[in-house]
């Protein structure tokens, strides 16, 4: 198993990303500790690990709280003897309002939203995480980012620079944190239409455009490679490999998984 008695903590763990990561993370053989802000749905991912034969805890967290995601990251770290592990896919912004509207129209404040609680909720968990890491000497510190942190993209208002800002982050990390052993890496994926988040923003992006949800997904995946979007699974599997030690000689680097649609 890749991940063999390591420790991960896991925010938004109550969605399909945060959900389907810490289940691969447990089948791989790691402790996972998931957090949420609605406790009945990341207990409900916990239960059905916990019914496999894995190892997982369940709190309520918000992890744009300081406090709180303090707290439960010195709990965890008293209660397993470490965190090896830090994964934040929180999706804190609604998104009606925030896309799918004309840049030169949209409100300041709603520009502004997912920047700075994108940026907030990444920050509060990868500082928890990386002050632990560091005096171990070792740990990984992962963050997903869709393909708008990379390319232009219309109609995405404040979403793009703020996964711009999550991938810079990144790599501050990495050039800060590595001679300590830690590990930062991003994983760039397309959006997912099996979430509910891009189920909602293809959508907003459909009405603007003036087609249905299901051509302006066609759109998207005509232009990768595969002609499909990348799967939440592939993005689960590929994030057990980069937090094992398999994975230790990549850090301050984007994973791409975006099936073509970008190519480095």
């Amino acid at each position: 198993m890749l991940l063999k008695d390591k420790v991960a903590v896991i925010y938004g763990a109550g969605g399909a990303i945060g959900g389907a990561v810490g289940g691969r993370f447990a089948r791989e053989g790691a402790k996972v500790y998931l957090t949420g802000r609605r406790l009945e749905t990341v207990r409900a991912v916990a239960d059905k690990i916990s019914s496999h034969g894995g190892f997982a805890d369940a709190a309520l967290v918000d992890a744009l709280d300081e406090a709180a995601v303090e707290a439960h990251i010195a709990s965890v770290a008293e209660k397993a003897g470490r965190i090896d592990i830090s994964f934040n896919a929180i999706t804190a912004v609604p998104q009606p309002g925030t896309q799918g509207i004309p840049i030169v129209e949209l409100p300041v404040d709603s520009f502004l939203a997912p920047i700075n609680l994108y940026m907030r909720s990444q920050f509060l968990t990868a500082r928890a995480a990386a002050r632990r890491m560091s005096k171990a000497g070792s740990g990984v510190i992962l963050m997903n980012t869709p393909e708008p942190a990379r390319i232009g993209a219309a109609l995405v208002g404040g979403m793009g620079p703020a996964w711009a800002a999550m991938e810079a982050l990144s790599r501050n990390l990495s050039a800060e944190l590595g001679p300590s052993g830690v590990r930062s890496i991003v994983l760039r994926s397309t959006g997912m239409p099996e979430t509910q988040t891009i189920d909602v923003v293809f959508g907003l992006h459909a009405k603007a455009l003036g087609i249905t949800p299901q051509q302006f997904q066609g759109f998207v995946e005509g232009m990768t490679h595969r002609k499909r979007s990348t799967s939440v699974a592939e993005v689960a599997e590929f994030a057990a490999f980069l937090a094992s030690d398999k994975a230790s000689a990549m850090t301050g680097t984007v994973a791409n998984l975006t099936g073509g649609l970008i190519v480095d």
